[in-house]
């Protein structure tokens, strides 16, 4: 359940902090005054699209948090799988700057993707105008499917691996294809390469070590000048050298050693450096006969690098890359050499995998149409409750003309509003307002589907009115006894029917405009069903009214059964 929600610097909003309750929270307010950016906010916060322009004037950042109460088993386990800690609660929050938006759960920073994957099963928000998605019949699948949930995971995930499976043999089939002239210059070409591979006789890591040697070669000479002059200045053939004064200083020192303990101890670190010298000179020695080569060798190693640099340059960027490429080579003049052997095996392949799809198609497929059947029921159910009285609806599950990756199904909703008339598609015959009532009716028998805690509905009351609207409030209210429901509205039955009541409104001064929320009951609550109900002044009447049709809604809220929608909150299965 959304607790809470906290904005700030958003749009009109300066700072806002909202607490929501159990049951059905009723959001009122003058056209223009900020309600469905309080709604925008909390889709902000799960990782909606900002824009620059949604900062409040004058501000560099905005700032919006949920709390939602925690200890549900689902949203315990999502935790667990994104690696944080259950707690009480689950804060969630978001910090926008221009470019750059900073996403935390309980306090460590997260990416959109891991808050979008929580909030899946934390809530469900239907915008204003999302019901114009069921004329698509896209959609159709995607709410029968959500329907289906993990019946139809592994079958529905099947069909996608089969069917990106059978594209691959298709693409595969149509590249291999190629008459006789087209295989005889391929042969040619792939013999030729292999040819050129094998001869060269490559081994692994030989390209580092001549280039090693090469590098060596080139520079030898002034490794040898430089080399040979630091043997003379440390070495003890010549007079100046640092070898021969190591010597003279050894013996005069050595003439006095027996003198003194402590000089003992001088001539065994002078003895030390003498040693060191003389390792360091054998050492030197030995690398100076290194640099000795002759030009034949230094003809060799050139040669035998430019080979192996012109077949890294035609066939990879190393070695292996190279011994890699004449396997693949290889493996081609195998293949050319029964071409049509290999043709056959592959067509065959690709035979089998359409099958397996088209059987896994067929699985899935059934899967839908029992689902179908069973949500159909559902939903006429549901939208009678909606003052839809005479309804005829029915989920038409079609094979389509070509398989996809979702099957070959082509879902379609159908409805007939009037007796006598056929079922049509939804597109044909649904008003605006009849749009609004199947969206909350799918949404309802969804939400008990998926058991998601929290459902927003902003102005889903769009095109009704009379009693259909005191039906829509009936729905909302049994929809909240299963669920937390926040509801955006325009219609005083619907509000009416609040446990709590928000009011909306904008204030302005010389330099700004702020839009800001605030809880309302009593008396206050009742002056706003007035403001609903039409009434430009608060006149007696105007409350008399109103209180009319807060009564008559709590007697419909306490004729009501605790599940008056089938499908709200119940969690049996579909088999």
């Amino acid at each position: 359940m959304l607790q809470s929600l906290h904005v700030k610097n958003l749009a009109l909003m300066e700072e806002t902090e909202v607490e929501f309750g159990e049951g059905l929270n009723i959001l009122t307010g003058e056209t223009g005054a900020g309600k469905s950016l309080l709604i925008d906010s909390v889709t902000l916060a799960l990782g909606g699209k900002f824009d620059r322009d949604m900062l409040r004037k004058g501000a560099d950042s905005a700032y919006v948090e949920l709390v939602f109460s925690g200890g549900d088993e689902k949203v315990a386990e999502k935790l667990r799988e994104l690696a944080f800690q259950e707690d009480e609660c689950v804060i969630v929050s978001r910090r926008m700057q221009a470019g750059k938006s900073v996403y935390k759960i309980n306090g460590e920073t997260v990416t959109a993707r891991q808050v979008k994957e929580l909030a899946e099963i934390l809530i469900d928000i239907h915008g204003q105008h999302e019901h114009q998605s069921l004329l698509h019949k896209k959609k159709h699948m995607e709410i029968l499917d959500a329907y289906c949930g993990e019946d139809n995971r592994e079958p529905a995930a099947r069909v996608d691996r089969l069917y990106h499976a059978c594209r691959e043999l298709e693409k595969r089939l149509e590249e291999e294809t190629m008459d006789e002239s087209a295989r005889e210059r391929e042969r040619a070409l792939a013999e030729f390469e292999c040819r050129e591979i094998e001869e060269a006789a490559l081994i692994p890591g030989e390209d580092e070590e001549l280039e090693t040697r090469y590098r060596f070669m080139v520079n030898g000479r002034k490794i040898a000048e430089n080399l040979a002059e630091c043997c003379r200045y440390t070495g003890s053939g010549e007079e100046d050298g640092a070898g021969s004064a190591l010597s003279r200083a050894l013996r005069a020192l050595g003439s006095v050693s027996a003198l003194d303990g402590r000089l003992e101890q001088l001539q065994g670190q002078l003895e030390e450096v003498d040693n060191l010298l003389a390792d360091f000179n054998r050492d030197a020695a030995e690398y100076l006969q290194d640099c000795e080569f002759d030009q034949e060798e230094f003809t060799r190693v050139e040669e035998r690098l430019n080979l192996i640099n012109r077949l890294k340059g035609k066939y990879g960027g190393t070695l292996e890359e190279v011994v890699r490429y004449g396997e693949s080579r290889q493996e081609l003049l195998q293949k050319l050499s029964d071409y049509d052997s290999f043709m056959k095996e592959l067509g065959e392949e690709w035979e089998r995998t359409d099958r397996e799809l088209k059987a896994a198609c067929g699985e899935l497929s059934g899967l839908r149409s029992r689902n179908a059947l069973q949500l159909q029921g559902l939903l006429k159910e549901a939208l009678v409750n909606l003052n839809f009285l005479t309804v005829e609806f029915e989920i038409a599950v079609r094979p389509g003309q070509t398989v996809t990756a979702r099957g070959y199904d082509d879902v379609e909703f159908l409805i007939s509003t009037n007796p006598g008339e056929p079922l049509s598609p939804l597109s044909q015959v649904a008003s605006g307002g009849e749009l609004s009532r199947v969206m909350l009716a799918i949404k309802t028998v969804l939400a008990g589907r998926d058991h998601v805690d929290t459902l927003i509905f902003d102005e889903i009351d769009a095109g009704i009115s009379g009693r259909t609207a005191w039906k829509v409030s009936g729905q909302l209210d049994a929809a909240a006894r299963a669920h937390q429901v926040i509801c955006i509205t325009h219609l005083p039955q619907i509000a009416a029917m609040a446990d709590r009541h928000f009011v909306i409104e904008k204030s302005s001064t010389d330099d700004s405009t702020i839009t800001d929320i605030r809880s309302v009951e009593g008396e206050e609550s009742l002056a706003e069903l007035a403001r609903l109900l039409g009434s430009d002044a608060l006149t007696e009447a105007a409350l008399e009214n109103a209180r009319e049709m807060r009564e008559q809604a709590l007697k419909r809220k306490e004729g009501f059964p605790r599940k008056a929608v089938t499908g709200v909150g119940d969690r049996g299965n579909t088999q």
